[in-house]
This record gives structure tokens, C-alpha cells and sequence, in this order.
């Protein structure tokens, strides 16, 4: 459990960055669509980024090893956290995650 904790506590940044990745490229569609308004993309991309604040907030703040297993499902929940990363951690760690990723 404890080489799990210093794992996941050490992929956070990387999972952070992957994420934000997306979610500013999906800003910068908002911000570049041709049809719609100024004001209509400034709106639209201020609703996206109060969303996509609420789950980093949710995912990346005040992990606790005894919680680190929640934190772990709500990045599974909101695509943070992909199957793949769970390579290198216990195997029953593993084994309860790996039903809540979605079927490929």
C-alpha cells in the first residue's frame, strides 16, 4: 500500500497536465468557433472552465493516503486516470479499480 501511495502521489502532476491538455484544447475550439458570437464563445468557455475547475478541485485537492482510493475512482469517473496508468501498482489495487474503467 505504501509503494501505491508514493506512486500515485508522484503521477499526480503528469495526470494534471494530461487532463488540462484536453481541456484547453476543447477551450481553444470554444474560443475559435467561426460560428458563434464573441460573447457566445467568452460564455461557453467560462462554462467549461468553472466545470473543469470543480473537478480538478474535486480530483487533485487534499489527497490522503486513506483516501487515496476515492481520489482514484473520480479521476477514473472524469477520464483523468486511464487503465494504463495503473501499471506498477499492487496487483489488488488493480484488481478493484480496473471494473470502473469504461469497455474499450
Amino acid at each position: 500500500m505504501e509503494s501505491d501511495w508514493k506512486k500515485f502521489s508522484a503521477m499526480i502532476p503528469m495526470l494534471r497536465e494530461r487532463y488540462l491538455a484536453a481541456v484547453n484544447a476543447k477551450a481553444a475550439m470554444i474560443l475559435t468557433d467561426p460560428r458563434r458570437s464573441e460573447t457566445e464563445r467568452f460564455w461557453d468557455a467560462m462554462e467549461l472552465m468553472e466545470k473543469e475547475a470543480k473537478v480538478l478541485r474535486r480530483c487533485l485537492d487534499g489527497h490522503s493516503r486513506s483516501k487515496m482510493e476515492f481520489f482514484m475512482l473520480d479521476m477514473i469517473a472524469h477520464g483523468m486516470l486511464k487503465q494504463e496508468d495503473l501499471a506498477g501498482f499492487g496487483e489488488e489495487l488493480r484488481g478493484r479499480l480496473s471494473q470502473f474503467f469504461p469497455e474499450r
